[in-house]
C-alpha cells in the first residue's frame, strides 16, 4: 500500500495545527458558525442530529492493522467505543466532542490517517473493488489508478469549492462491479483497446439522491497517461457550468443531462485540448504507482481440500462457500467478515472487534485489510490452510455469520437515529428485517438478494440500486417507508421501480415477506430475485404486497 513520505507527513501535521487553531477560535467566539462551517467540512466534521460526526478517510478502502488499532484506540478514548463503515469505504465516528477533534486528527496523523476531503463540495474519497489486486479475472490492479487520482485531487486548489460534492469510482473487473461505478459523478473503467493497450473508459453523470441517474460513456478509450488531464478537463467544465444557485440541481449529473452527454463531452474535449500536454502523466510516475502495489511474497501453496472439515462442521462449510472468495494465487482465499448482526447497527464495529480484526490481519494475512462498499471488512490474503482456524476465532467473536450477498447482508445508512437530514430511521427497520429473516437455511433458499435502506432521498444507503430498496419518507410527521424493486449496481446497472404507496414501519417485515414469497412462487429453476423480477416485472409483486390493503 502507499506509504506517506516526510512531505506527506509534514503536510498532515500542518493541517492538524491549522484546524486546531480554527477550532479554538470558533470555540472562543472569534469565528462565526458561518465562517467555521466550510473549515470543519474540509476536515470531515459534520454536525449531526445529536453530536458531531467525524468521517475518516480510507483511500480506496485500504488500511493496515496499525491504522485500525489506532481507530479502535481513538474510538474508545474520544467516542463511545465503536466506529461505522460507510458505503464510500470510509470510517465514521458518531459521538466525538468538538473540542477533541484536533486531538483525534493529531493521533490519526501519526499512522498516516486523516479526514481531509471526506465532506464538503470537493472531490471525495475514490472507491474501488474491495478485492482489488487479488481477485481473479480483473484486467489489472485498479489501486495504482486510485492512488494517482488521490494524489491529484487532494488539496487541488481549483476544485476545493465545487458546485457540489464529487465522487469518483474505479473498476477493473469486466464481469463484476463491486463499487457501483456507473452511479458516480465519474466512473473510470480499466479497458483494453483493439491493439491490447491498457487504458480507460470514462463515464460521467451518474449518481443517486433525489435524481438517480446512470452515467454516460463520454470517452470510450483514454490512454493511461492522459487520465489526469481528462479528469481535470471534466472538473473545469463542471466548475464553470455547474449550477450554484440550487444545491438540488448542482451535481454534475444535472449538468450532463442539461447539456446532453454529447454536448458535455464536446466541452470536455475542448478543455482537454489545453490540458493534455500540460498534465500528461510521465511513464516514470505510472511505473512508480504500479510499484507501490506489487504483489506480496506469497508462499508456494497447494489448494486445500476441505471435504473432511465440511462433513464435521457444516457451519464452516457455509462460511467457506459464502464468506470467502477465490484468490488469484493458488493456496490463498479472500475472506469477508460480516459486520451485520442483529442488535448491532450494520457496519458498526466495537473497539475490541477492531483490535481483534487487526490481530487477525497480522496473524493470517500480510497486515492489510479492506473496508467494503457493503459495510463489511475483507481480509484478502488468507492462506487456505488457516481458514478453519480463522473461522473459529471469528465465530467465537460473533463475526462469522455466513450471509455475504444474501438478504440480511444489508446496506443501511445511519438514518434518523443520527443524521439530521433523515426523514426516518433506518436502523430499526434493518433490525426488524434481520430478526424476521434470521434463519440461514431460508436465506440460502432465497438465493442472493441485495437489500438497501436509506433514511432519506440523499440515498446514502443506495436504496435506488438494491434488488429491493427501502426509503424512509415523512408523512405529516410520521415515518413511512417506500419500497422499490429491480435495482442493480453491477455492470448491467438498473434503477429500482417504486412498488407503490409507502408503508408504516411495523408493516415492512410482512410486506417484504410477501414480496419474497411472490418471488419464490414465480421463479424458474436457478433464477435469482433480479432475474425473476426482470422477467415478470412489477405487477405480481404489487398485487401481492397491497392485497390486504385493497
Amino acid at each position: 500500500m502507499f506509504l506517506y513520505t516526510d512531505f506527506d507527513q509534514n503536510l498532515l501535521n500542518e493541517r492538524v495545527a491549522q484546524f486546531r487553531d480554527q477550532t479554538q477560535r470558533y470555540l472562543e467566539g472569534k469565528l462565526t458558525e458561518e465562517e467555521y462551517r466550510p473549515l470543519r467540512l474540509q476536515n470531515g466534521l459534520y454536525i449531526q442530529r445529536y453530536a458531531p460526526m467525524l468521517r475518516l478517510a480510507v483511500p480506496y478502502g485500504l488500511m493496515n492493522s496499525k491504522q485500525l488499532r489506532k481507530v479502535a484506540e481513538v474510538a474508545q478514548k474520544y467516542d463511545r467505543g465503536y466506529a461505522h463503515i460507510s458505503t464510500r469505504q470510509n470510517i465514521q465516528l458518531n459521538w466525538p466532542q468538538l473540542e477533541d477533534v484536533p486531538d483525534i486528527l493529531q493521533e490519526l496523523a501519526a499512522v498516516h490517517m486523516h479526514s481531509i476531503q471526506t465532506s464538503g463540495n470537493c472531490i471525495r474519497n475514490t472507491t474501488t473493488d474491495q478485492y482489488a489486486g487479488v481477485v481473479d479475472g480483473e484486467l489489472t490492479d485498479p489501486r495504482p489508478t486510485c492512488e494517482l487520482i488521490r494524489q491529484w485531487s487532494t488539496f487541488h486548489p481549483e476544485f476545493s469549492f465545487l458546485p457540489r460534492k464529487f465522487k469518483i469510482a474505479v473498476c477493473a473487473h469486466p464481469e463484476q462491479d463491486r463499487a457501483a461505478t456507473t452511479f458516480h459523478d465519474v466512473g473510470v473503467y480499466l479497458v483494453e483497446n483493439e491493439t491490447g493497450e491498457l487504458g480507460y473508459q470514462i463515464k460521467v453523470g451518474g449518481g443517486l439522491g433525489r435524481t438517480p441517474l446512470a452515467g454516460h460513456v463520454i470517452k470510450p478509450f483514454l490512454a493511461r497517461e492522459d487520465l489526469i488531464a481528462y479528469l481535470d478537463a471534466i472538473m473545469r467544465v463542471y466548475n464553470l457550468h455547474g449550477r450554484r444557485d440550487n444545491k438540488y440541481k448542482a451535481r454534475i449529473k444535472i449538468l450532463v443531462k442539461a447539456l446532453t452527454p454529447a454536448g458535455f463531452a464536446e466541452k470536455v474535449e475542448a478543455e482537454f485540448a489545453h490540458t493534455q500536454t500540460l498534465l500528461k502523466v510521465q511513464p516514470s510516475v505510472l511505473a512508480q504507482m504500479d510499484a507501490v502495489f506489487q504483489p506480496f511474497a506469497y508462499e508456494p501453496l497447494e489448494a486445500e481440500n476441505f471435504e473432511a472439515w465440511f462433513q464435521l462442521y457444516p457451519k464452516f462449510k457455509h462460511w467457506f462457500n459464502i464468506n470467502t472468495h477465490p484468490h488469484k494465487v493458488t493456496g490463498y482465499r479472500i475472506v469477508t467478515i460480516s459486520l451485520k448482526r442483529a442488535g448491532v447497527a450494520p457496519g458498526d464495529m466495537t473497539s475490541d472487534e477492531m483490535r481483534l480484526i487487526a490481530d487477525l490481519a497480522d496473524q493470517y494475512t500480510f497486515g492489510e485489510l479492506r473496508t467494503t462498499h457493503e459495510q463489511n471488512i475483507a481480509l484478502t490474503d488468507v492462506r487456505q490452510k488457516d481458514l478453519f482456524e480463522l473461522w473459529q476465532v471469528l465465530d467465537h467473536g460473533n463475526l462469522a455469520r455466513a450471509h455475504i450477498g444474501f438478504l440480511t447482508d444489508m446496506i443501511c445508512c445511519p438514518g434518523g437515529d443520527f443524521c439530521s437530514l433523515a426523514n426516518a430511521k433506518s436502523i430499526p427497520v434493518y433490525e426488524a428485517i434481520a430478526r424476521r429473516f434470521d434463519d440461514l437455511d431460508a436465506l440460502y433458499h432465497l438465493g442472493k438478494v441485495d437489500l438497501n435502506i436509506s433514511g432519506c432521498m440523499n440515498a446514502c444507503g443506495h436504496h435506488h440500486v438494491g434488488n429491493i430498496g427501502i426509503l424512509g419518507v415523512d408523512k405529516k410527521g410520521a415515518e413511512y417507508y417506500q419500497i422499490s424493486l429491480g435495482g442493480n449496481s453491477d455492470h448491467d446497472a438498473s434503477l429500482g421501480d417504486i412498488l407503490g404507496p409507502s408503508f408504516p414501519a411495523e408493516d415492512i417485515p410482512d410486506v417484504l415477506e410477501e414480496i419474497l414469497n411472490t418471488y419464490l412462487d414465480l421463479r424458474l429453476e436457478h433464477e435469482s430475485f433480479l432475474e425473476t423480477y426482470k422477467r415478470v416485472s412489477i405487477q405480481p409483486f404489487k398485487e401481492r404486497a397491497y392485497a390486504d390493503i385493497n
